[in-house]
């Protein structure tokens, strides 16, 4: 009879914990962001989080979502771009935490190195503003090209002040790259959307950023809720030292913690 009460009691005891976990939802991109997450939800069960991912494949809906009460917060941006979006839409979406760099690389499967690029050669980047002037600012310091301010990173194509193999660049969405490099002569591509193509920064890229990019992945929250509890157990378990030893174990440098 005692074994059956203390067993009851157990069985009581976790549907009430389960009964009160705090649910948290955030938005992020497959690779790397929802698998540190993923690898971070153990860890968070034991703080009574339940937290669910939600996985999507551009860079704009988390940011929306997040604005419209759907999701609580998200996982997949840098600081640029963040607050350009806040610009464009009005937005005021908060930078919580620094948790990895992801180098930006370029890729080819036509030339091995910039020099080989011919006259009149394509060049695709992302078309949106953050991510097209870090695909300039890393060409114009690897020598492709030259701008009007190396150090703009808001820089376009309008601010090319010297292109003497006269490049043509292409402007599309970051995550069609990967897709159509076999069609382009050169292409900036993000990290998290090159691994997805199956691509190894460090091995693929021409060139790609160093460990100093300022350009960290941040957890990114709204105002109201930036200081709720069940937020600070998430930005500390994205920057504990399990997670720094997880991204260094699993990316091998295409993902470096920035913490």
């Amino acid at each position: 009879m005692k074994l059956l009460n203390s067993l009851l009691i157990v069985a009581t005891s976790a549907v009430a914990l389960i009964a009160h976990a705090e649910k948290l939802t955030v938005a992020a991109t497959a690779l790397p962001h929802a698998e540190i997450l993923e690898f971070i939800k153990p860890a968070l069960a034991k703080q009574g989080v339940e937290l669910n991912v939600k996985v999507f494949t551009d860079y704009v809906q988390p940011n929306v979502q997040l604005a419209e009460k759907q999701v609580d917060a998200n996982y997949f941006q840098t600081k640029p771009y963040l607050s350009e979006f806040n610009k464009n839409r009005g937005t005021g979406l908060v930078a919580n935490v620094a948790v990895h760099v992801e180098p930006f690389g370029a890729y080819s499967r036509k030339v091995k190195k910039a020099a080989e690029l011919q006259e009149g050669a394509v060049v695709a980047i992302p078309n949106e503003a953050s991510n097209a002037g870090r695909a300039l600012v890393l060409l114009a310091k690897h020598g492709v090209i030259k701008l009007k301010d190396p150090s703009n990173i808001l820089s376009s194509v309008k601010d090319i002040s010297a292109n003497p193999k006269k490049l043509k660049f292409k402007e599309l969405e970051a995550a069609t790259l990967p897709r159509i490099l076999d069609q382009v002569d050169l292409a900036l591509i993000n990290t998290n959307y090159a691994l997805e193509a199956k691509l190894v920064p460090t091995r693929d890229a021409l060139f790609i950023e160093d460990a100093h990019s300022p350009y960290a992945n941040y957890l990114v929250t709204r105002s109201d809720n930036q200081a709720a509890p069940v937020v600070k157990k998430l930005a500390l378990a994205l920057t504990s030292p399990e997670v720094k030893k997880f991204i260094a174990d699993k990316y091998k440098g295409a993902v470096i913690s920035a913490f």
